[in-house]
């Protein structure tokens, strides 16, 4: 059976381990923010469509009453952080470390470098 090169292991720096957790957190946090939101940020009128062939789904949507400022300033705010804590983690100095065929698959690897190790 022919051996399988094994991913090479990456040292990552605490404090970059910890900006990409706070980037992973952050961008959960918001599609669970999102879901909460109207459809639209904007008012719009709802709509309904035609009845589909031997279904009972009429698709359409409500009225959309549009993000309240509240929401706006929320959205932007998280938005924020995530470009601020992505910008960290792609600029991190330790990537010029890597040697360039190990490139993608460290970025790799540190997605998952908060996931306890498989026995």
């Amino acid at each position: 059976m022919p051996k399988t090169a094994s991913a090479p292991a990456f040292a990552f720096p605490q404090d970059l381990r910890d900006a990409q957790l706070a980037l992973l957190e952050t961008r959960a946090a918001y599609e669970e923010y999102a879901k909460t939101l109207p459809w639209s940020a904007e008012p719009m009128p709802g709509w309904e469509g035609v009845k589909q062939l031997h279904a009972e789904y009429r698709p359409g949507r409500e009225a959309s009453p549009g993000y309240t400022e509240e929401q706006h300033a929320e959205v932007a705010r998280i938005r924020s952080e995530l470009l601020r804590l992505s910008t960290v983690v792609s600029t991190y100095p330790f990537w010029e470390t890597v040697d360039r065929e190990n490139l993608v698959a460290a970025r790799m690897a540190l997605k998952h470098a908060h996931k306890p190790a498989e026995a």
